[in-house]
């Protein structure tokens, strides 16, 4: 088959092409955001509006144009639709069998103010799973874990979307860094330090940014002692650990320290007024949670416990060295190297692969379902018997996310090989002094497209370097900051909001979470783009 090469102006100059390749993304925006319709009715639209674009405006051959699509809901079928189904197969399960009872009961011992609740599992242990597995885990295990405890399904889709922001740059034992030095060939630990020069920032307001956004300003100042304590120890360690480190550990060792932090402080500390939803009755009170068994609680909790042992194995470079020989890799039909990429993309026309490496060894989905069969022989009168169709039952209850994200990964593959993210991106390249600013932008863009940070640095870092020498700036802040930003898109990304609508039995309400976290998502991008502004010019002083 004869190659095709992509074309980055097809009418009108860049600014004008870049116009007509955002409108999916606008389509998608209005239907989600103005209409609140579903999000399966949404992905369609959008994806169905970006092949029409390709074959049309930038004459992307037909076959390839389709090609890249279904390649894209693959994608979006293994590995993502995986961990969502085994995620929310292990939540089920414990539900099923009464031991997420004693798991709201012990986390009530603790603590049973939402607030501290909050900040223990949606910001701390999620940045555990998101250290250790990544790709949408976190928010499918958090997220159902609080909707369980009686959160009101909005708020705990939302937080958990909002508290995920931290740790996403360095998510599944450092992939989105790694990717992004791979890609611009640029050095892996001086990337790892500069994003570490500016999550941090982020992370230290992360525990107040999700408080106030569930009780406003003055009740969180409440539990202010729990505020500082989480941030500041999620921060540091952030920070020293991806400076003195690498990309490797920043979410796991910052997760264990902040958790380590918050156990102690409540250990002398407690919040004067216990809060609730409004109209929320509570999840239970300290005198329930003590009347557990520590025995009984490990065996409530051991779910979780397996399935953060086995995510954190299944990320270490032993455990992928001894799988990596069940990977299939499936050169894409009618794609794999008949796209060319072109100036001023790369330096000379390269071809642009499609590989779809099909692993279910290494997949964390797999971990989980291991995990879960484990624990289903440790929950009381359970077993395979009761977990299997469970986790049918699971599928079914999923059909909706399952199209939801296999329709959106298509738009994001059909955008990618058909130049129009690509348009989109050199649309930025133009403001010059200013693209410091910008550059986080185009993360921001690229993680809402695909719902990772790993493919928007993959689809970006490239173009963030070759920029960045064009206007004079250091080229590894501009892509650091194109993994930064991308953080904040995450929340707002159709693939997430997918997974944390399934995750919290909000399936048809997706467009209700986008408008949720659409200011906090903008927001969160103003201070990365100011931040790497200042960098750039004022502040090289805290650049390594």
């Amino acid at each position: 088959m004869n190659t095709w090469t992509q074309v980055y102006e097809p009418v009108g100059g860049i600014l004008v092409s870049a116009l007509i390749a955002a409108i999916p993304l606008i389509l998608l925006f209005y239907m989600l955001a103005v209409r609140r319709t579903p999000g399966h009715y949404a992905a369609i639209a959008g994806t169905l509006s970006a092949l029409i674009l390709s074959i049309v405006i930038w004459k992307m051959p037909v076959t390839m144009a389709v090609s890249a699509t279904v390649m894209g809901m693959c994608f979006g079928i293994f590995p993502i639709i995986w961990i969502v189904i085994t995620a929310v197969w292990v939540y089920n399960m414990t539900v099923e069998c009464g031991e997420f009872e004693t798991i709201k009961g012990s986390l009530a011992s603790l603590t049973d103010d939402r607030r501290l609740q909050a900040i223990f599992i949606a910001f701390a242990f999620g940045s555990f799973i998101e250290g250790t597995a990544g790709f949408g885990t976190p928010v499918a295990i958090t997220a159902a874990m609080l909707v369980g405890l009686g959160f009101n399904p909005l708020y705990a889709a939302g937080i958990c979307l909002i508290a995920n922001t931290a740790p996403v740059a360095f998510g599944a034992i450092g992939i989105p860094v790694i990717v992004a030095a791979s890609v611009s060939g640029l050095d892996l630990n001086h990337i790892s330090a500069i994003v570490g020069r500016q999550l941090p920032f982020l992370s230290v307001i992360v525990p107040l940014w999700v408080c106030v956004t569930m009780c406003g300003f003055k009740r969180s100042m409440e539990v202010l002692p729990a505020i500082l304590v989480s941030g500041f120890c999620f921060a540091i360690t952030q920070y020293l650990s991806s400076n003195f480190h690498g990309p490797y550990l920043p979410d796991i060792l910052s997760a264990i320290v902040t958790i380590a932090g918050m156990v102690i402080l409540l250990r002398v500390w407690k919040p004067k007024n216990t809060w609730h939803f409004p109209n929320e009755a509570p999840a239970g009170s300290g005198g329930k949670g003590a009347s557990y068994t520590s025995g009984q609680v490990l065996r409530a909790w051991s779910p979780y416990i397996i399935l953060a042992v086995m995510v954190f194995i299944w990320g270490t470079g032993g455990f992928k060295a001894l799988t990596g020989g069940f990977n299939i890799p499936v050169q894409w039909p009618n794609l794999h190297n008949l796209v060319m990429k072109t100036a001023p993309i790369v330096a000379k026309d390269a071809p642009y692969a499609a590989v779809y490496g099909f692993n279910i060894a290494q997949a964390a989905g797999t971990a989980i379902l291991f995990s879960g069969l484990i624990a289903s022989f440790i929950m009381p009168n359970y077993g395979l018997g009761k977990a299997l169709p469970c986790l049918t039952r699971t599928i079914v209850q999923l059909k909706f996310p399952i199209l939801t994200i296999a329709t959106i990964l298509g738009l994001a593959y059909i955008m990618n090989y058909s130049g129009m993210s690509t348009t989109l991106g050199l649309a930025f390249t133009q403001t010059g002094h200013f693209f410091p600013f910008f550059a986080p932008l185009l993360g921001w863009i690229g993680v809402f497209l695909t719902g990772s940070d790993t493919s928007s640095n993959a689809l970006f870092c490239g173009l963030q370097r070759t920029t960045a020498e064009a206007v004079g700036v250091d080229p590894h802040l501009t892509v650091a900051s194109n993994s930064s930003g991308g953080v904040t898109g995450k929340m707002i990304s159709p693939q997430s909001i997918s997974v944390a609508t399934a995750a919290t039995g909000m399936i048809g309400q997706e467009g209700n979470l986008f408008r949720f976290t659409l200011l906090h998502s903008l927001a969160m991008t103003m201070v990365i783009c100011v931040l790497t502004y200042l960098q750039a010019y004022a502040l090289k002083w805290m650049l390594p």
